[in-house]
């Protein structure tokens, strides 16, 4: 089976490299609408950086972002942008959640993490509506190189790592930038953000099973793994912004093929209800992805077909800014509803499928 798989994988690769699926003239078929927005004793109702975005099982909405804080005046970043690096939730910024919840209509429901995350970076929501956040902050021996778990209540129940401490054993990571829960409970961690580069498997208890990956740019190597997804199969797909493509493995690590049509992904996404895949490119510039626009790629998860292309809004300063767009992607289940939170332009994006 892995066989097969691998092979007309490839040869979906080769068909792309022969039959471009993306040109200028991609699809756009979404409409951008009012997105939720922060209730007025939040920061004014006023956005700040933002990471992430995910749908929850009752069609929540759910919005990881780095406490309203921007950080402005950076002389090689356009003019009102922040400077994607910089902003946390320390200091007077420590006060506000750094997720915050919406209803389906937007409406504001509640926050969570308040004082418990120095620099947000990954999240995912697990099928029984836990949050799972990690921390990219270091503050030695105190916050940040964690993964935390939530109750969708907002309580915590569990830590992956050592708060402050670095490392790259069983019980530390160095930056971890996202986390995904399997369907089995086993839990998996991209330490990415630093510089160890590597995939880590624990079980539904936060018990050390395995691990793969190293820094480079063959098969099974990594240069940031930056965000994770998991389609109806159970494969596990690693945004290795780095390299400028997705890799896919089975839940061991056994590499099975890669994909560099879907952008240079900061953010991916699987709608496990239809396998589509949602990777969203805020970082492809004329310096480091020549050729490459920013913005959201939209395909098959299980072909690699590629469908659909949203345009970043500030396409042209791609190359004026170290990021721009979104490095946070959801759908809700039937895809009519696109998500993208975008980081220093500090936004929310929502989008319907008319």
């Amino acid at each position: 089976m892995l066989f097969s798989e691998k092979s007309c994988c490839k040869a979906l690769i080769i068909s792309f490299f022969l039959f471009p699926v993306f040109t200028v003239g991609q699809s756009n078929p979404y409409l951008l609408v009012e997105a939720p927005s922060p209730p007025p004793h939040l920061n004014d109702g006023r956005w700040g950086e933002m990471i992430q975005v995910r749908v929850g099982p009752e069609e929540n909405v759910y919005v990881y972002h780095r406490c309203f804080k921007v950080v402005l005046g950076d002389p090689l970043v356009a003019p009102g942008h922040s400077d994607g690096l910089t902003a946390n939730c320390l200091g007077r910024w420590s006060g506000y959640p750094p997720v915050l919840k919406f209803s389906a209509d937007g409406q504001f429901l509640d926050g969570f993490g308040a004082e418990l995350i120095g620099r947000p970076h990954g999240f995912n929501i697990d099928d029984e509506g836990n949050l799972w956040i990690t921390d990219v902050a270091l503050i030695p021996d105190e916050m940040g190189a964690v993964v935390h778990k939530l109750s969708p209540e907002g309580e915590l129940l569990m830590t992956l790592g050592k708060p402050g401490i670095v490392g790259e054993d069983r019980e530390t990571f160095n930056r971890p930038a996202s986390v995904i829960v399997a369907e089995s409970g086993e839990i998996f961690v991209a330490d990415g953000e630093g510089p160890n580069n590597r995939i880590v498997r624990f079980s539904s208890s936060g018990e050390y099973q395995l691990e793969w990956g190293t820094t480079g740019s063959s098969q099974g190597e990594f240069n940031t793994p930056h965000d994770l997804a998991m389609d109806s199969r159970g494969r596990l797909f690693v945004g290795d912004r780095g390299n400028n493509r997705i890799q896919i493995f089975d839940q061991d690590g056994t590499y099975i093929d890669e994909w560099t049509h879907f952008g240079r992904p900061s953010g991916i996404y699987i709608n496990k209800f239809t396998d589509t895949l949602y990777s969203t490119d805020s970082t492809s510039s004329a310096t480091n992805n020549p050729g490459i626009k920013r913005g959201i790629y939209i395909g098959n998860a299980q072909t690699g077909e590629l469908q659909h292309f949203i345009p970043d809004p500030d396409l042209e300063l791609a190359d004026q800014t170290r990021i721009s767009g979104a490095s946070g992607i959801s759908s809700n289940h039937d895809d009519s509803i696109v998500y993208a939170a975008d980081v220093a332009p500090w936004r929310l994006r929502k989008y319907i499928k008319p």
